[in-house]
Protein backbone atom coordinates (compact mmCIF):
# COMPACT_ATOMS: atom_id res chain seq x y z
CA UNK A 1 0.00 0.00 0.00
CA UNK A 2 1.05 3.59 -0.52
CA UNK A 3 1.73 6.02 2.28
CA UNK A 4 -1.71 7.61 1.83
CA UNK A 5 -5.19 6.63 2.97
CA UNK A 6 -7.44 4.87 0.48
CA UNK A 7 -11.24 5.07 0.29
CA UNK A 8 -13.17 2.38 2.15
CA UNK A 9 -16.84 1.46 1.85
CA UNK A 10 -19.54 2.24 4.38
CA UNK A 11 -20.20 -1.42 5.08
CA UNK A 12 -20.95 -3.22 8.33
CA UNK A 13 -18.60 -6.09 7.50
CA UNK A 14 -15.74 -3.74 6.61
CA UNK A 15 -16.09 -1.70 9.79
CA UNK A 16 -16.54 -4.76 12.02
CA UNK A 17 -13.40 -6.49 10.83
CA UNK A 18 -11.48 -3.22 10.74
CA UNK A 19 -12.15 -2.99 14.49
CA UNK A 20 -11.29 -6.65 14.94
CA UNK A 21 -7.92 -6.14 13.21
CA UNK A 22 -7.21 -3.17 15.45
CA UNK A 23 -7.59 -5.42 18.51
CA UNK A 24 -11.06 -4.33 19.66
CA UNK A 25 -13.05 -6.97 21.51
CA UNK A 26 -16.75 -7.89 21.25
CA UNK A 27 -17.94 -5.04 19.00
CA UNK A 28 -19.65 -5.10 15.63
CA UNK A 29 -21.52 -2.83 13.22
CA UNK A 30 -25.06 -3.19 11.94
CA UNK A 31 -26.51 -1.31 8.98
CA UNK A 32 -29.77 0.48 9.77
CA UNK A 33 -32.40 0.70 7.05
CA UNK A 34 -34.82 2.78 9.07
CA UNK A 35 -34.68 6.01 11.07
CA UNK A 36 -37.16 4.62 13.58
CA UNK A 37 -35.67 4.75 17.11
CA UNK A 38 -36.92 1.21 17.74
CA UNK A 39 -34.64 -0.12 14.99
CA UNK A 40 -31.65 1.20 16.93
CA UNK A 41 -32.96 0.45 20.41
CA UNK A 42 -33.38 -3.26 19.69
CA UNK A 43 -29.60 -3.54 19.16
CA UNK A 44 -28.89 -2.49 22.78
CA UNK A 45 -26.24 -1.85 23.94
CA UNK A 46 -25.45 0.70 21.21
CA UNK A 47 -22.25 2.74 21.55
CA UNK A 48 -22.91 5.21 18.74
CA UNK A 49 -23.69 5.56 15.03
CA UNK A 50 -21.67 6.42 11.93
CA UNK A 51 -23.51 8.51 9.35
CA UNK A 52 -22.42 8.77 5.70
CA UNK A 53 -23.81 11.61 3.60
CA UNK A 54 -23.09 13.60 0.48
CA UNK A 55 -20.82 16.45 1.43
CA UNK A 56 -22.78 19.65 0.83
CA UNK A 57 -22.03 21.73 -2.22
CA UNK A 58 -25.23 23.73 -2.44
CA UNK A 59 -26.69 22.61 0.91
CA UNK A 60 -25.54 24.76 3.87
CA UNK A 61 -23.23 23.01 6.31
CA UNK A 62 -23.17 25.74 8.91
CA UNK A 63 -24.07 29.41 9.15
CA UNK A 64 -21.16 31.62 10.07
CA UNK A 65 -19.57 30.40 13.29
CA UNK A 66 -22.56 28.28 14.31
CA UNK A 67 -23.69 24.82 13.20
CA UNK A 68 -27.15 24.56 11.66
CA UNK A 69 -28.21 22.26 14.48
CA UNK A 70 -26.79 22.07 18.00
CA UNK A 71 -24.00 24.18 19.46
CA UNK A 72 -20.22 24.01 19.33
CA UNK A 73 -18.75 22.83 22.62
CA UNK A 74 -15.17 24.12 22.48
CA UNK A 75 -14.33 22.86 25.96
CA UNK A 76 -15.52 19.31 25.36
CA UNK A 77 -12.39 18.11 23.54
CA UNK A 78 -10.43 18.44 26.78
CA UNK A 79 -12.46 15.57 28.22
CA UNK A 80 -13.61 13.57 25.18
CA UNK A 81 -11.75 12.24 22.16
CA UNK A 82 -12.21 14.61 19.23
CA UNK A 83 -9.72 14.92 16.36
CA UNK A 84 -9.59 17.35 13.48
CA UNK A 85 -9.52 15.68 10.06
CA UNK A 86 -6.18 16.50 8.46
CA UNK A 87 -6.09 14.07 5.53
CA UNK A 88 -8.42 12.86 2.78
CA UNK A 89 -10.13 9.47 2.78
CA UNK A 90 -9.56 8.82 6.49
CA UNK A 91 -12.96 10.10 7.67
CA UNK A 92 -14.54 6.64 7.88
CA UNK A 93 -11.96 5.29 10.29
CA UNK A 94 -11.85 8.64 12.09
CA UNK A 95 -15.61 8.55 12.68
CA UNK A 96 -15.32 4.97 13.92
CA UNK A 97 -12.59 5.95 16.37
CA UNK A 98 -14.60 9.00 17.47
CA UNK A 99 -17.19 6.62 18.90
CA UNK A 100 -14.83 3.89 20.05
CA UNK A 101 -12.28 6.04 21.89
CA UNK A 102 -15.06 7.69 23.86
CA UNK A 103 -16.16 4.30 25.16
CA UNK A 104 -13.02 3.49 27.13
CA UNK A 105 -12.83 3.70 30.90
CA UNK A 106 -9.53 4.96 32.37
CA UNK A 107 -10.03 2.62 35.31
CA UNK A 108 -10.00 -0.33 32.90
CA UNK A 109 -13.51 -1.49 33.87
CA UNK A 110 -14.62 -2.30 30.34
CA UNK A 111 -17.93 -4.01 29.87
CA UNK A 112 -21.29 -3.50 28.17
CA UNK A 113 -23.03 -2.97 31.50
CA UNK A 114 -20.89 0.11 32.14
CA UNK A 115 -21.13 1.25 28.51
CA UNK A 116 -17.41 0.71 27.96
CA UNK A 117 -15.47 -1.28 25.36
CA UNK A 118 -12.20 -3.20 25.48
CA UNK A 119 -10.32 -1.38 22.70
CA UNK A 120 -7.09 -3.31 23.17
CA UNK A 121 -3.67 -2.14 24.27
CA UNK A 122 -2.66 -0.40 21.05
CA UNK A 123 -5.71 1.86 20.73
CA UNK A 124 -5.75 2.49 24.48
CA UNK A 125 -2.12 3.68 24.29
CA UNK A 126 -2.98 5.83 21.25
CA UNK A 127 -5.84 7.48 23.14
CA UNK A 128 -3.73 8.10 26.24
CA UNK A 129 -0.99 9.68 24.13
CA UNK A 130 -3.30 11.95 22.10
CA UNK A 131 -5.67 13.14 24.83
CA UNK A 132 -3.09 15.65 26.05
CA UNK A 133 -2.90 17.17 22.55
CA UNK A 134 -5.20 19.74 20.92
CA UNK A 135 -7.66 18.45 18.30
CA UNK A 136 -5.52 19.36 15.27
CA UNK A 137 -2.53 17.43 16.62
CA UNK A 138 -4.73 14.46 17.45
CA UNK A 139 -5.72 14.45 13.79
CA UNK A 140 -2.07 14.53 12.75
CA UNK A 141 -1.28 11.68 15.13
CA UNK A 142 -4.11 9.63 13.64
CA UNK A 143 -3.04 10.38 10.08
CA UNK A 144 0.53 9.34 10.89
CA UNK A 145 -0.35 6.11 12.70
CA UNK A 146 1.09 3.34 10.51
CA UNK A 147 -0.89 0.64 12.32
CA UNK A 148 -4.26 2.34 11.92
CA UNK A 149 -3.52 3.40 8.32
CA UNK A 150 -2.39 -0.09 7.29
CA UNK A 151 -5.49 -1.73 8.77
CA UNK A 152 -7.70 0.93 7.13
CA UNK A 153 -6.04 0.45 3.73
CA UNK A 154 -6.34 -3.33 3.95
CA UNK A 155 -10.11 -2.89 3.49
CA UNK A 156 -9.88 -0.56 0.48
CA UNK A 157 -11.40 -1.94 -2.70
CA UNK A 158 -8.58 -2.97 -5.02
CA UNK A 159 -8.58 -1.22 -8.41
CA UNK A 160 -5.87 -1.08 -11.08
CA UNK A 161 -7.44 2.01 -12.65
CA UNK A 162 -8.10 4.57 -9.88
CA UNK A 163 -5.82 5.77 -7.11
CA UNK A 164 -8.02 7.61 -4.63
CA UNK A 165 -4.98 9.06 -2.86
CA UNK A 166 -4.16 11.23 -5.88
CA UNK A 167 -7.61 12.77 -6.38
CA UNK A 168 -7.44 16.52 -5.93
CA UNK A 169 -9.57 17.92 -3.11
CA UNK A 170 -11.06 20.49 -5.50
CA UNK A 171 -11.99 17.86 -8.10
CA UNK A 172 -15.72 18.30 -8.74
CA UNK A 173 -16.05 15.55 -11.34
CA UNK A 174 -17.72 13.26 -8.82
CA UNK A 175 -19.71 13.63 -5.63
CA UNK A 176 -17.85 13.71 -2.33
CA UNK A 177 -19.15 11.84 0.71
CA UNK A 178 -18.25 12.23 4.36
CA UNK A 179 -18.49 10.15 7.57
CA UNK A 180 -19.36 11.61 10.96
CA UNK A 181 -20.13 10.08 14.36
CA UNK A 182 -22.87 10.53 16.95
CA UNK A 183 -22.43 9.17 20.43
CA UNK A 184 -23.55 9.93 24.02
CA UNK A 185 -20.63 10.94 26.24
CA UNK A 186 -20.93 12.05 29.86
CA UNK A 187 -24.69 12.54 29.51
CA UNK A 188 -24.51 14.64 26.33
CA UNK A 189 -25.27 13.70 22.70
CA UNK A 190 -22.27 14.75 20.63
CA UNK A 191 -21.83 15.03 16.88
CA UNK A 192 -18.15 14.40 16.13
CA UNK A 193 -17.10 15.69 12.72
CA UNK A 194 -13.40 16.22 12.06
CA UNK A 195 -14.16 18.98 9.55
CA UNK A 196 -15.81 21.09 12.26
CA UNK A 197 -13.85 23.23 14.74
CA UNK A 198 -15.24 21.47 17.82
CA UNK A 199 -17.64 18.75 18.98
CA UNK A 200 -21.29 19.71 18.44
CA UNK A 201 -23.57 19.26 21.44
CA UNK A 202 -27.19 18.25 20.82
CA UNK A 203 -28.19 18.48 24.48
CA UNK A 204 -28.47 16.09 27.37
CA UNK A 205 -28.77 12.43 26.46
CA UNK A 206 -28.61 9.23 28.47
CA UNK A 207 -27.77 5.86 26.95
CA UNK A 208 -31.46 4.91 27.01
CA UNK A 209 -32.46 8.18 25.31
CA UNK A 210 -29.82 7.90 22.59
CA UNK A 211 -31.89 6.04 19.95
CA UNK A 212 -34.74 8.57 19.99
CA UNK A 213 -32.55 11.67 20.25
CA UNK A 214 -30.01 10.74 17.59
CA UNK A 215 -32.75 9.75 15.11
CA UNK A 216 -34.42 13.11 15.65
CA UNK A 217 -31.14 14.90 14.85
CA UNK A 218 -30.58 12.76 11.74
CA UNK A 219 -34.10 13.34 10.45
CA UNK A 220 -33.61 17.10 10.70
CA UNK A 221 -30.29 16.84 8.92
CA UNK A 222 -31.64 14.74 6.05
CA UNK A 223 -34.63 17.07 5.69
CA UNK A 224 -32.25 19.87 4.64
CA UNK A 225 -31.41 17.97 1.46
CA UNK A 226 -33.42 17.90 -1.73
CA UNK A 227 -36.13 15.24 -1.57
CA UNK A 228 -34.47 13.36 -4.47
CA UNK A 229 -31.24 12.85 -2.51
CA UNK A 230 -31.30 9.34 -1.04
CA UNK A 231 -27.61 8.53 -0.78
CA UNK A 232 -27.26 8.17 2.98
CA UNK A 233 -25.94 5.30 5.04
CA UNK A 234 -26.21 4.66 8.76
CA UNK A 235 -24.19 2.12 10.75
CA UNK A 236 -24.65 1.36 14.43
CA UNK A 237 -21.74 0.32 16.64
CA UNK A 238 -23.06 -2.35 19.00
CA UNK A 239 -21.93 -5.19 21.18
CA UNK A 240 -21.26 -8.40 19.26
CA UNK A 241 -24.73 -9.86 18.68
CA UNK A 242 -23.39 -13.39 19.07
CA UNK A 243 -22.84 -12.67 22.76
CA UNK A 244 -26.52 -11.82 23.19
CA UNK A 245 -27.49 -14.97 21.30
CA UNK A 246 -25.39 -17.12 23.64
CA UNK A 247 -26.72 -15.35 26.74
CA UNK A 248 -30.33 -15.93 25.60
CA UNK A 249 -29.69 -19.43 24.31
CA UNK A 250 -31.04 -18.31 20.92
CA UNK A 251 -29.37 -20.78 18.58
CA UNK A 252 -31.21 -19.46 15.50
CA UNK A 253 -29.86 -15.95 16.10
CA UNK A 254 -26.39 -17.34 16.75
CA UNK A 255 -26.47 -19.33 13.51
CA UNK A 256 -27.60 -16.25 11.54
CA UNK A 257 -24.84 -14.15 13.05
CA UNK A 258 -22.20 -16.80 12.32
CA UNK A 259 -23.37 -17.01 8.69
CA UNK A 260 -23.22 -13.22 8.46
CA UNK A 261 -19.65 -13.22 9.75
CA UNK A 262 -18.71 -15.86 7.18
CA UNK A 263 -20.23 -13.74 4.41
CA UNK A 264 -18.36 -10.68 5.66
CA UNK A 265 -15.05 -12.57 5.66
CA UNK A 266 -15.64 -13.72 2.09
CA UNK A 267 -16.61 -10.24 0.88
CA UNK A 268 -13.62 -8.65 2.60
CA UNK A 269 -11.33 -11.19 0.95
CA UNK A 270 -12.74 -10.24 -2.45
CA UNK A 271 -12.09 -6.55 -1.73
CA UNK A 272 -8.38 -7.25 -1.50
CA UNK A 273 -8.16 -8.45 -5.08
CA UNK A 274 -8.87 -6.99 -8.50
CA UNK A 275 -10.09 -9.42 -11.12
CA UNK A 276 -8.92 -7.69 -14.30
CA UNK A 277 -6.17 -10.25 -14.85
CA UNK A 278 -8.56 -13.10 -14.11
CA UNK A 279 -11.16 -11.72 -16.55
CA UNK A 280 -8.49 -11.26 -19.20
CA UNK A 281 -7.38 -14.89 -18.87
CA UNK A 282 -10.99 -16.08 -19.07
CA UNK A 283 -11.50 -14.12 -22.30
CA UNK A 284 -8.27 -15.52 -23.73
CA UNK A 285 -9.45 -19.01 -22.86
CA UNK A 286 -12.80 -18.44 -24.58
CA UNK A 287 -11.04 -17.18 -27.72
CA UNK A 288 -8.65 -20.16 -27.73
CA UNK A 289 -11.61 -22.52 -27.32
CA UNK A 290 -13.48 -20.88 -30.18
CA UNK A 291 -10.45 -20.88 -32.43
CA UNK A 292 -9.86 -24.52 -31.60
CA UNK A 293 -13.24 -25.42 -33.09
CA UNK A 294 -11.89 -24.94 -36.58
CA UNK A 295 -9.29 -22.93 -38.46
CA UNK A 296 -10.51 -20.02 -40.52
CA UNK A 297 -13.65 -19.62 -38.41
CA UNK A 298 -12.64 -16.33 -36.77
CA UNK A 299 -13.45 -14.09 -39.74
CA UNK A 300 -16.69 -15.98 -40.23
CA UNK A 301 -17.73 -15.25 -36.61
CA UNK A 302 -16.91 -11.58 -37.02
CA UNK A 303 -18.95 -11.45 -40.24
CA UNK A 304 -21.90 -13.14 -38.57
CA UNK A 305 -21.78 -10.65 -35.70
CA UNK A 306 -21.77 -7.74 -38.15
CA UNK A 307 -24.73 -9.16 -40.02
CA UNK A 308 -26.68 -9.55 -36.79
CA UNK A 309 -25.90 -5.99 -35.80
CA UNK A 310 -26.92 -4.69 -39.24
CA UNK A 311 -30.17 -6.64 -39.02
CA UNK A 312 -30.97 -5.13 -35.60
CA UNK A 313 -30.26 -1.61 -36.88
CA UNK A 314 -32.46 -2.16 -39.95
CA UNK A 315 -35.27 -3.45 -37.73
CA UNK A 316 -34.94 -0.39 -35.48
CA UNK A 317 -35.12 1.92 -38.48
CA UNK A 318 -38.15 0.08 -39.75
CA UNK A 319 -39.82 0.61 -36.39
CA UNK A 320 -39.13 4.35 -36.51
CA UNK A 321 -36.05 4.21 -34.30
CA UNK A 322 -32.82 6.16 -34.47
CA UNK A 323 -32.00 7.10 -38.10
CA UNK A 324 -28.46 8.18 -37.35
CA UNK A 325 -26.95 4.92 -36.10
CA UNK A 326 -23.66 4.18 -37.84
CA UNK A 327 -22.13 0.73 -37.87
CA UNK A 328 -18.36 0.73 -37.69
CA UNK A 329 -16.02 -2.04 -38.79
Amino acid sequence: MSGGWNTIESDAGVFTYLLDNLGVKDVQFEELLSLEPSALAELYPVYGVIFLFKFPTDTPYRTGDKPLDGTFDYDASENIFFAAQTIQNACGTQALLSVLLNKTDPSGAEGPEAGFVDVGDELRDFRDFTMVLPAEFRGEALSNSEKIRDVHNSFARSSPFVDETTRRPDDETEDAFHFIAYTPVNGVLYELDGLQPAPISHGTCSTDEFPAKVMDVLQRRIARYDATEIRFNLLAMTRDLRIRARELGDMDLLAREERKRADWRFENALRRHNFVGFAGEVLKGVVRMKLGQGEGKYEEWVGQAKEKMKKRIDERKGAGGDKDVVMED
